[in-house]
Formats: C-alpha cells, structure tokens, sequence
C-alpha cells in the first residue's frame, strides 16, 4: 500500500507541475482580436442635435464632421441657435467625428466632440459629457461601440445610495420600475 500511495503523490505533483510550469516566465498573452463589422450609412443621413457648453447652449460657431482619417465630410455653422442640422453622404464608413469649434481659430481643448458609431441613430447632442466619453474611449483604444459603451458607463454619476436596493424599505419591485 505504502508504494502505491507514495507512486500517487509523485504522479499528482508531476501533475501540478506540469499545469503550472508552461506559463512560468510568460508575460505575453496571446492577443484576440475582436472582429467588428464595418459599418456605415446606407443612404445619405441628416444628423442633429444640440450644442451644450458647461454654462449655457453655444449659439455660435462651427460644426465639422470628419472620417476617422481626418478627412472632412460636412461643416455647417450656427446662427443663434444651438441646434444643428448636417447631411452626411450615403455609404458613409464609422465611426465619424462631431467636433464643435467655437472660434475658427479654436485651440483644442475648447473643442466639443460626439463620436458617431451607429448608423441607426441620427439624434447626437454635443456636449462636455460627450467629449470626456470620446476621449475615454479613444484612450481605451478607439471609437469602438464596447470601448465607447465603457466611457460613457465611467462618466455617468450615479449616487452610491441607487446603485443597490441594500436598505431599501419598501416595496423593492417598485424601485427599478416594476420588474415583476
């Protein structure tokens, strides 16, 4: 008995060793790249929306649209109005970049940015909050929707109280809206 239970323990650490061993002195895991379909507008789009500064609506200045690359694809200007109205040509590749310049000569950080990443939805309002989610999804690694759904989730502010029903008196099928 003694030989088999000793032929055990060598055969469980070889076993051990064995699992544990090949990633001894690996830093490089392997890398998958997540396959994203490319997509773009099938017909020509009319965006709008609505330009919202820290304080107040930004009435004047320049709204540029541009392709990943840079390339300009729209521009139009606001006149008393924070509204915007821009048509962007069919077959149109995203994500695409609406950047807010108050002043021509507008440094960067005075710009405001909306990323564009859905060709469903035409709504884009272009604000502070947009811009600090583009530049978070930009630092995660570009404009992609899961990278642009992560900065948006980090900027939201939601008190730590609403965040779980812990201590919630009441009924809590009523608290999130009913889902009973």
């Amino acid at each position: 008995m003694r030989i088999k239970h000793s032929a055990l323990k060598i055969i469980l650490a070889a076993f051990i060793i064995g699992c544990f061993l090949p990633s001894c002195g690996k830093t490089d895991k392997p890398k998958i790249a997540i396959q994203q379909s490319i997509k773009k507008f099938g017909t020509a789009t009319v965006l709008s929306g609505l330009v919202v500064g820290k304080e107040a609506p930004m009435k004047t200045g320049t709204i540029k649209v541009t392709g990943i690359d840079g390339k300009l694809l729209a521009s139009t200007d606001l006149e008393d109005s924070n509204h915007y109205r821009l048509e962007i040509a069919a077959n149109t590749e995203l994500p695409i970049i609406l950047r807010y310049y108050p002043k021509p000569d507008s440094l960067e950080a005075d710009q405001l940015v909306a990323v564009v990443i859905e060709p469903s939805i035409t709504q884009y309002d272009i604000s502070p909050l947009t811009t600090a989610i583009a530049e978070a999804a930009k630092a995660l690694g570009g404009y992609t929707r899961a990278n642009m759904v992560m900065a948006a989730e980090n900027r939201v502010n939601v008190p730590d109280a609403n965040k779980t029903s812990t201590g919630f008196r009441g009924d809590p099928t009523k608290q999130y809206g009913g889902w009973h």
